[in-house]
């Protein structure tokens, strides 16, 4: 198989593939066998695409063989009955173009995905394969965990849900607060993807931030009374509004001290505000998505770098990080703190305060401390830290701003 077509298979895959997972999960019932048929169905593109030919409607094409694999798999069973017999007949008499997954599809993936029956990590890392299309690599890379680990996991949370005969649906109203928080947690994790790859040659990757925005808005309008659900649509609102500006001509990053503000996109920034006001209007106080907009807006206000409210977002960051508990939230402090006190105040929290441990094996922390150590005038050990870093990042793109910083060095 040639590069060209194998691109190919995967751009299809990362833009069609939670649709085809959700129209043919809405066939058959179960999530992890509706995962199961569309991954069967990839197979079958990167074996036949070289000889045909990419389809005009690929994810018809996908979706129609993964239903005709479910048939033939209730067939072999000798459990065709008429339900089956009359889906086998629309299938075989439709045509690709009359394709047309439902929106709500994978709104009702999420959902089911993040039934209370699967642990919090499990729920996740199993609506960000079967929805986000991201793989076991790199979805164990957003979790800091080793390969086999989140493989495992993902095969036992589809096993779980088989066995509980979880339904493809979005539950009922009272049902929703038990799901919410993972629902939420999937669709940031989504976005989180698409607004820095973990990997590959692209630095963003547009139509994964697009879909989480989507699905974001239509879980804040199914939950108007929670705060964080739009909480989280203000954060990506916000984050996005970023977009034209985070990449050069060429894809590389532009950082956000070299962005060219002036093609930041005042709409976006302008819905994210609002609805970071509808969150704090609810009177509930600021949970994690609300405190992360909060310290979006601060930047989104700023007219630059040097004009950006530090010592508020110092602050924000320290009550997150009360929150949260989490390493990377204390990694990010610190650079506030380097551009709120200097760098030796922000080297002092990643030595002493951060639990490095947990980030042994994630490109940032070195490439924070390198930064810090720079400008400090250590060089020696900046460069060995921005080697480092370079070593561990898994996207192109940001390797090659780290060897350009360690080249400067």
């Amino acid at each position: 198989m040639t590069d060209d077509v194998r691109r190919k298979v995967e751009a299809v895959w990362r833009i069609e593939g939670a649709r085809v997972v959700a129209t043919v999960a809405r066939m058959v019932g179960d999530v992890g066998l509706a995962e199961d048929l569309a991954q069967d169905a990839l197979a079958d593109a990167l074996a036949q695409w070289p000889e045909t030919g990419v389809p005009r409607n690929a994810g018809a094409w996908l979706t129609a063989v993964a239903k005709r694999k479910a048939i033939d798999g209730w067939r072999r069973r000798e459990r065709l009955d008429e339900r089956y017999g009359a889906i086998a007949r629309d299938l075989e008499s439709a045509a690709e173009d009359e394709w047309e997954p439902i929106g709500d599809d994978v709104l009702k993936l999420v959902f089911a995905a993040c039934h209370p029956v699967l642990a919090r990590e499990a729920q996740v890392a199993l609506t960000l394969r079967v929805v986000g299309g991201l793989t076991s690599e790199e979805i164990a890379r957003m979790f800091l965990v080793s390969v086999p680990t989140m493989q495992q996991r993902i095969v036992r949370a589809k096993r779980t849900l088989t066995a509980a005969r979880v339904p493809f649906e979005v539950p009922e109203p009272h049902e929703w607060r038990g799901r919410l928080a993972g629902v939420l947690a999937v669709v940031y994790l989504v976005f989180t993807e698409g607004y820095a790859a973990t990997s590959g040659d692209r630095w963003i990757r547009a139509e994964l931030a697009a879909e989480a925005l989507r699905l974001g808005r239509m879980v804040a309008a199914l939950t108007p009374r929670e705060p964080e659900a739009h909480a989280l649509v203000a954060l990506m609102e916000l984050q996005a509004s970023r977009f034209a500006a985070r990449l050069g001509p060429d894809g590389s990053p532009v950082l956000l001290a070299d962005q060219d503000r002036s093609r930041w996109d005042r709409g976006q920034i302008t819905r994210g505000l609002a609805a970071l006001s509808r969150a704090d209007a609810l009177g509930r106080g600021r949970g994690p998505y609300g405190l992360q907009a909060a310290i979006a807006a601060c930047h989104a206000r700023a007219a630059s770098v040097e004009e950006t409210d530090w010592d508020g977002i110092v602050t924000l960051y320290a009550a997150l990080e009360q929150l949260t508990r989490n390493p990377v939230v204390t990694l990010n402090r610190a650079v506030a703190v380097s551009m709120a006190a200097g760098p030796e105040a922000a080297l002092r929290i990643v030595d002493e305060q951060l639990d490095a441990e947990r980030l042994r094996d994630w490109y940032l922390l070195p490439s924070v401390r390198g930064e810090l150590l720079a400008r400090l005038g250590r060089c020696d050990e900046a460069r060995a830290e921005l080697r480092r870093a370079a070593d561990l990042a898994g996207n192109e793109r940001q390797r090659s701003v780290l060897l350009g910083k360690l080249a400067e060095l």
